[in-house]
């Protein structure tokens, strides 16, 4: 039985790219399997829901009705990637209940392959953060976001032993240029002849590191199966 990729990007901090990422990964899922479903969890950063209209749902955890309703959508092996762009405000309590509820333990008893990308960043509140995923992510899926828009240099030493996809930061003028909420990534793809362009040859890259960390996280979801 195939999986189905659940992808929760995440960070305690507002502002680090979570919602551009989330556009990346969703419109690449769409492009590559011509089906996809998000879930926007923000208060007043930029919202997926904009970008992405429809694609994404809205979704909140922060009361037990919300919880259910989100829970119930990402435990569902239907074939269809699930991306999760969860506000920094809503992080201390999703990662909570899914602790609670067992719900990486229920995912793989169901088929589904949750994987939490972490957008690292150099503060206090996110070297606090890490240690905690770490203990409750299975190494396997968790990854971590090197955005060199937020993190100007090398990443904490102890966000870089895992995982890793970084994602090269664009100039100002292309950074505003991507922020407008008719822009789509593959459609400037499919229509900018010139192959050349700083921002083709960024699509194309995030678009490849995609891939590779799709198929570098089936592999590892089949070692375990291969020694049991």
């Amino acid at each position: 039985m195939s999986s189905t990729p659940v992808y929760i990007i995440c960070s305690p901090r507002p502002l680090v790219g979570k919602t551009l990422l989330a556009r990346l990964l969703s419109e690449f899922l769409l492009l590559k399997n011509g089906s996809v479903c998000s879930f926007d969890i923000n208060l007043k950063e930029p919202s997926l829901l904009e970008y992405l209209p429809r694609l994404t749902e809205t979704a909140d955890v922060m009361d037990t009705y919300g919880k259910m309703q989100l829970m119930d959508r990402l435990i569902v092996n239907d074939d269809i990637a699930k991306v999760v762009d969860l506000g920094f405000h809503a992080f201390d309590e999703f990662f909570k209940m899914i602790h609670e509820i067992g719900f990486l333990k229920e995912a793989e008893r169901r088929g589904v392959a949750p994987t939490i990308l972490f957008i690292a960043d150099t503060d206090r509140v996110s070297a606090r953060s890490y240690p905690m995923l770490q203990e409750q992510i299975p190494p396997k899926a968790l990854v971590t976001i090197d955005n060199e828009y937020v993190v100007r240099g090398e990443l904490p030493a102890e966000m870089d032993t895992g995982r890793v996809l970084r994602i090269t930061a664009l100039p100002s003028f292309l950074k505003t240029y991507i922020g407008r909420v008719t822009f789509s990534f593959t459609d400037y793809l499919r229509h900018e002849r010139d192959s050349s362009t700083e921002l083709h040859q960024w699509i194309r890259r995030n678009y490849t590191s995609f891939r590779e960390l799709e198929l570098s996280l089936l592999a590892a979801a089949a070692k375990p199966s291969q020694g049991r």
